[in-house]
């Protein structure tokens, strides 16, 4: 069995953005070939529709069909579980949600992002509840999936291709989350805590908690909007280099102890979520240009 090489995967959290086209994608290209055209210039994207609303399996098939064989998705999770349930009594919607269609991105599926609400506070119990309802296996989000209720019924995708690991990851929004208690529980369950960069507005933290790292850079000087300068860049960059190699930086956005060193590396995925001005796609291609590099 050939050991594991630590990767990096950079892209953009969603891609259909009206202000890009005719400024990023160029003009006359349709929509439907929007995916494809930026696929093939970042090895990754995060889906963020299926934040918002159920998405359906031919979608999920559609973006597979559409993307290169090495390409991988992040699927951001629904807000009914985070935003409106709060993570509370949500067994069914984890299944409606993984009914939906996310286990038809067969091997092009990677890691499934949980962003809390700001109004929510670090409840040891309630996390740790929920990180536990979480599979960690694609074979047992198949499972879950069949559980789905009837608004599933006639349009859920309830099977897997092969049984893979699937990880997990969780965005903070609250202050009351920049405790080392809430870093210890996310590696007791080997769940990433999400390095968000958001020009101030969240918490920051960059404490390595799973056999992965997930980050996401909103804008390090206005939310969303502004662009990351080619020092930003270079600065993002030996970040990445440090994770994939196995190493768990402490400083100035860390709460806890440092994770121990990991000799075969770590996974990083990056997404650009500062779409407003048409910054991120060239963003993640200038950040994954660096990593190419070196």
């Amino acid at each position: 069995m050939l050991a594991h090489v630590a990767g990096t995967w950079v892209g953009t959290s969603g891609w259909r953005y009206p202000p890009w086209r005719g400024t990023f994608y160029p003009r006359g290209l349709v929509q439907r070939r929007e995916l494809e055209h930026l696929s093939r210039l970042v090895p990754s994207i995060e889906i963020n529709g299926s934040f918002y609303s159920l998405q359906r399996p031919e979608n999920y098939r559609a973006w597979a069909a559409d993307t290169p064989d090495d390409f991988l998705f992040a699927v951001k999770g629904g807000r009914f579980i985070t935003h409106l349930k709060q993570l509370r009594d949500v067994g069914t919607p984890l299944a409606n949600f993984f009914a939906s269609g996310v286990l038809a991105l067969g091997p092009k599926l990677g890691p499934v992002l949980w962003q809390l609400p700001p109004r929510l506070r670090f409840d040891p119990a309630r996390i740790d509840e929920f990180l536990a309802l979480l599979p960690r296996t694609t074979g047992a989000a198949a499972e879950l999936a069949a559980r789905h209720d009837e608004r599933l019924d006639g349009r859920a995708h309830i099977e897997t291709d092969a049984d893979r690991p699937l990880r997990h990851a969780i965005e903070v929004r609250h202050p009351s989350f920049c405790t080392p208690a809430f870093v210890e529980l996310l590696r007791e369950q080997d769940v990433a805590l999400v390095v968000a960069d958001t020009a101030g507005t969240w918490p920051h933290l960059e404490d390595v908690t799973a056999d992965f790292v997930y980050v996401r850079l909103h804008g390090d000087a206005e939310l969303y909007t502004s662009g990351y300068t080619p020092d930003a860049l270079d600065m993002w960059a030996a970040k990445v280099r440090a994770w994939r190699a196995g190493e768990s930086p402490t400083g100035e956005h860390t709460v806890g102890p440092p994770a121990p060193w990991r000799p075969e590396g770590r996974d990083v995925f990056v997404y650009f979520d500062n779409d407003a001005k048409v910054h991120a796609p060239f963003d993640a291609i200038g950040l994954a240009q660096r990593l190419e590099s070196g």
